[in-house]
């Protein structure tokens, strides 16, 4: 099942939270320092143990203070016109999320709209590839995963229905 919902990612129970992280992993603005935020020090611990994160790729950790049990992070792409591999760099944000949570059997998983905020990649466009991935991830691995998309504003989430309507799927 794939959905939107307008909600704080930080206070979803889901098997894990996808943390639109730079790639230092140490916190920042925006979805990323909410995350830190509400999670606690553990968290920021363990991330200065894995040493970074290469856009496109993501890391798992524990969740600490989060109502979700992990914080999938990856770091997506900084929108430079498009031309420069972005649209690759952020379905490969979503695969490789995906891929943690299907190898580590986890029946749900809650992504924020990777990139679209100070990375200022376009909203509908990150969208649609977001959408579009996710579907064929999941058309591929079996429907045992649901997906939340997690929106921040009433815009985003109107954004995400019309475009999962469009993909013939339920919003």
């Amino acid at each position: 099942m794939i959905k939107a919902v307008k909600e704080d990612i930080t206070a979803l129970q889901v098997d894990a939270i996808v943390n639109a992280a730079n790639s230092s992993l140490l916190g920042g603005g925006g979805v990323d320092g909410a995350i830190h935020r509400a999670a606690g020090p553990g968290l920021l611990e363990e991330c200065r143990k894995l040493g970074g994160c290469p856009t496109g790729e993501a890391r798992l950790t524990g969740g600490y203070g989060l109502p979700a049990r992990h914080v999938i992070h990856t770091v997506g792409p900084v929108w430079r016109g498009g031309e420069k591999g972005e649209a690759e760099l952020l379905r490969a944000c979503y695969v490789n999320s995906l891929k943690i949570a299907t190898e580590r059997d986890f029946a749900s998983i809650a992504f924020p709209c990777i990139s679209t905020g100070v990375y200022c990649y376009p909203k509908e466009e990150a969208a649609l590839i977001a959408v579009e991935t996710v579907r064929g991830f999941l058309s591929e691995s079996g429907p045992g995963l649901e997906v939340i998309f997690c929106t921040f504003s009433d815009k985003d989430l109107s954004l995400y229905r019309k475009t999962l309507k469009a993909a013939g799927l339920t919003p």
